[in-house]
């Protein structure tokens, strides 16, 4: 599927503004892709919990592990579902609440600068082909609505806040990503 980017929003897919986003700082634009991973409860795919979370909707008695990230506000601007399913959360022009303390090249604060990107799924097991695909449409979406980003500014949470977060892990196949998005581009 091709995207386009109208308004700072992808065309053709829900969008379900989150609460946890802010303005950018004046100087800043999109520079840089994190890629993320996530599942709610952890390892379970398919529900609603990703998006109550983004929401702040979350209800902790839903599960055990829901309690113990009471009050976690955090949101991405998209979130890419194991069968390809793209919903968005906050638009591009804004700041999402995704990366939380990190740096990138020697600049820190990554949230005023980035694109979160979550994907469902965890670090031991491999993500889908629909993921892949869907992710390197939207890079290439990106790439041609903001020239500040260039195609080799993706990363992944691990490589913005080592020894803090591991995501997308060492299954995501970084290599196929970027020989994806090149035969897009």
């Amino acid at each position: 599927m091709s995207y386009e980017i109208r308004d700072h929003r992808l065309s053709g897919v829900r969008y379900c503004p989150s609460p946890f986003a802010d303005e950018r700082p004046a100087d800043a634009q999109p520079e840089l892709v994190v890629v993320h991973g996530i599942s709610l409860p952890p390892g379970e795919f398919g529900g609603p919990h990703v998006e109550e979370l983004f929401l702040g909707q979350l209800d902790p008695a839903a599960h055990p592990y829901f309690a113990e990230i009471l009050g976690l506000e955090v949101s991405s601007h998209v979130f890419i579902r194991r069968d390809g399913e793209v919903t968005q959360f906050v638009s591009f022009d804004r700041r999402a609440w995704h990366a939380g303390a990190s740096n990138w090249c020697g600049r820190e604060r990554c949230n005023d600068f980035s694109i979160g990107i979550e994907l469902e799924g965890t670090d031991d097991q491999v993500y889908t082909p629909a993921q892949y695909e869907v992710l390197a449409d939207i890079m290439n979406a990106l790439l041609a609505a903001y020239p500040a980003l260039q195609e080799d500014a993706i990363t992944g949470h691990c490589d913005i806040a080592p020894g803090r977060k591991t995501d997308p892990g060492p299954f995501f196949d970084w290599l196929l990503l970027k020989k994806m998005i090149a035969a897009r581009g």
